[in-house]
């Protein structure tokens, strides 16, 4: 069996996707509020296990089990586009979801048990039996919460040692719920093929126009709740902070709310880029009331 191309690896493991856990992670790291003198070394193998690893992980398992419907979505990928020949691409997911947990045991505890999540959530997501993906409900919920929730727990357990405190556990869970609408928005693209293959996403299940509209709302009201939260909890200036990059979303949102078929990768790259940016903000937010509190 010949070996596949480094440039088909690398478009298997898709390096653009690691920039959200990666990030999330950075903010898990911010809101613990703790200094990284010292601690450098648990910043750069955090952000390497959310990246280059778990998430490439999943990378790699959600192409293997779609080959099928990537050939008639995106043909050209490695698999149906047999650059990555064989069962390479199975290969490639086994071998990079033990190096992940290898990483997350370098890591310590913390490491280690966000890795085998993540990675448990990565193989159900597209993996028969559960294959989550197969319902749009339950699918983009998996991907939320191993992209936004679990990246920014773990980045705030291992600086802090243990578990992160409340406000940022709860902030967490807010942005993994609101990544449940950015997921939906990536679906967009493959409508024909998820029809075909019986995959029901929520574009496909609810129709475009209908299923924008609830990714909209379902990035919206967890933001909103965090403003409300900073403000309950004596960050005002962060507040209005997130709630300007809230409304900067609803404007650019009546644009796509027009066309969404059409706008979806546009609104991603615009609309996605502040709802991280208010991340980061409430982030640093919990950094100021932990250190202001010490």
């Amino acid at each position: 069996m010949p070996l596949p191309a480094p440039s088909a690896i690398a478009e298997l493991f898709k390096p653009i996707t690691w920039f959200p856990p990666m990030w999330a992670f950075g903010c898990g790291v911010v809101a613990s509020g703790m200094p990284l003198d010292g601690r450098l070394h648990v910043l750069l193998g955090g952000v390497v296990l959310a990246g280059p690893m778990v998430c490439a992980t999943s990378q790699a398992v959600n192409d293997w089990f779609d080959r099928h419907v990537d050939a008639i979505n995106e043909p050209q990928r490695p698999i149906p586009s047999g650059r990555m020949p064989g069962r390479w691409g199975l290969y490639m997911a086994l071998a990079w979801t033990l190096l992940s947990l290898a990483v997350g045991w370098a890591l310590g505890p913390w490491g280690f048990i966000a890795a085998a999540f993540g990675l448990v959530l990565a193989w159900a997501y597209s993996a028969p039996p559960l294959r989550l993906k197969r319902n749009g409900w339950w699918g983009n919920a998996a991907c939320g919460l191993s992209y936004e929730g679990l990246a920014w727990v773990t980045g705030a357990a291992l600086m802090a040692g243990g578990w992160p405190s409340l406000p940022s556990l709860i902030l967490a869970a807010l942005y993994s719920a609101g990544a449940h609408g950015i997921m939906t928005l990536n679906d967009f693209k493959s409508m024909a093929g998820d029809r075909r293959m019986g995959i029901q996403s929520l574009p496909v299940m609810l129709g475009a126009p209908r299923a924008a509209r609830v990714a909209c709302w379902v990035m919206a009201v967890p933001q909103a709740a965090v403003v409300a939260l900073l403000v309950e909890w004596g960050a005002p200036v962060h507040a209005a902070a997130v709630a300007t990059l809230l409304l900067a979303q609803g404007l650019l949102m009546r644009r796509f709310l027009a066309a969404p078929e059409q706008r979806a990768i546009w609104y991603s790259g615009l609309g996605v880029t502040l709802y991280v940016l208010g991340m980061l903000v409430s982030a640093f937010a919990l950094q100021g009331l932990v250190r202001g509190g010490a």
